[in-house]
């Protein structure tokens, strides 16, 4: 069992608002989470996937009145729609009665989906945390290349070899395209879905060509848009959006695009080892996703993440712009030797980066010219993390 970061920050939400809403792909350890913070207290769990949970809460209001004073926690959640007016109801009438905080554990895995119907409810009364997978400061720095191999998925990464483990992300990978993607109402063909998306772990870290791959699935440049928004909602992909201040410069507007874990990377490219993940072109594409996805979880609540390319070949990874408006630029290498490009500084330039660091595949900390700071990924995340914690 590793301990969660989110643990503590679910805690903290349940001190100060009524409703916490835990947002994750599936199998990221929601659930576990959830049943850790229920042993600590009077709770309730439903599972809302499962029919006799759903029949409990065909009164809504009648049950939920009986659980005054208790957590209750509310599993897939956005499978029930209309359950949020009842929650509102709910959190206002106990609020009257002196239960003001910690009410209600909402659990999901289409984000979109759930922020939508919260949001509208809710407003007011609820804090949203995210739940991604495994990531590198929990499981400690002598996992990092299992990790990045396998994923940060629980059952993946603690399978009894790399062999287990790529069969456990298959059937994930199948389960999504066969089951959990058709209950939320898209009508999609889970082939060319799957098409879609190992085309995207192809170009891990690749410009958005919308054309490119509507052009190699036979579809519309529509149906990629639609296809996309989709697995960005359900937090298996990431849609990295350009830096968009105005800075007199042409710059590259059309997002990036990550398969968020590294381990379904490889799941889909069919990449079963280290030798095999080492020997194929997507090798450094990979690892930047996976540093990338390590460095934003790290970063303080608030935070909001950037590439930046100008026209001119000035280019940055990654773009944290901090909740104190502070600016990170950040370069991700797999390499040994802590060095960047002049456009690494050109770009962190045009930006006014108050702080320059290069990720790299070193052992030590090393300082560079004009500010560049040199890092391996958990001296980088710990950097981060140490700021997360002074704002929480």
């Amino acid at each position: 069992m590793f301990t969660r970061d989110a643990f503590s920050q679910v805690l903290n939400g349940l001190e100060e608002q009524a409703a916490v809403v835990l947002l994750g792909p599936r199998q990221a350890g929601k659930t576990t989470l959830a049943q850790d913070i229920a042993e600590q207290r009077a709770s309730v769990y439903l599972d809302l996937e499962r029919p006799s949970d759903r029949q409990v809460l065909a009164e809504p209001d009648l049950y939920l009145t009986e659980q005054a004073g208790k957590l209750v926690i509310l599993d897939e959640v956005q499978t029930m729609p209309d359950l949020f007016n009842s929650l509102r109801g709910q959190i206002d009438a106990r609020r009257r009665a002196g239960h003001r905080v910690g009410q209600f554990l909402l659990l999901g895995s289409a984000s979109n989906v759930l922020l939508h119907q919260s949001a509208e409810s809710l407003a007011g009364r609820v804090r949203y945390i995210e739940l991604p997978p495994l990531r590198l400061d929990e499981v400690g720095a002598d996992l990092l290349t299992p990790l990045w191999l396998r994923g940060g998925f629980p059952d993946s990464l603690q399978a009894g070899s790399d062999r287990i483990s790529l069969r456990w992300r298959e059937d994930f990978i199948r389960t999504y395209l066969e089951r959990d993607i058709p209950a939320l109402g898209p009508r999609l063909p889970a082939a060319t879905l799957r098409r879609f998306w190992t085309m995207l772990a192809h170009a891990q870290g690749g410009i958005l060509n919308a054309a490119a791959l509507a052009e190699g699935l036979g579809v519309s440049g529509q149906t990629v848009g639609r296809y996309l928004d989709l697995l960005v909602d359900l937090m298996l992909v990431r849609r990295l959006m350009p830096w968009h201040a105005n800075i007199g410069k042409r710059l590259v507007k059309s997002p990036k695009v990550y398969v968020r874990d590294s381990g379904l990377v490889h799941a889909l490219l069919g990449l079963d080892s280290l030798e095999s993940l080492l020997g194929h072109p997507v090798v450094g594409g990979s690892w930047e996703g996976f540093a990338l996805e390590n460095l934003i979880s790290a970063a303080p609540p608030g935070t909001e993440p950037f590439f930046y390319r100008s026209a001119g070949g000035a280019e940055l990874d990654l773009v944290l712009r901090l909740p104190d408006g502070k600016v990170w630029a950040i370069e991700v290498k797999r390499t040994t030797a802590p060095r960047v490009t002049r456009g690494f500084h050109q770009a962190a330039a045009d930006i006014a980066a108050d702080h320059r660091l290069l990720v790299y595949a070193g052992a030590h900390e090393v300082p560079g010219k004009e500010g560049l700071r040199a890092l391996p990924l958990p001296a980088a995340i710990a950097a981060l993390r140490g700021l997360t914690r002074s704002v929480l």
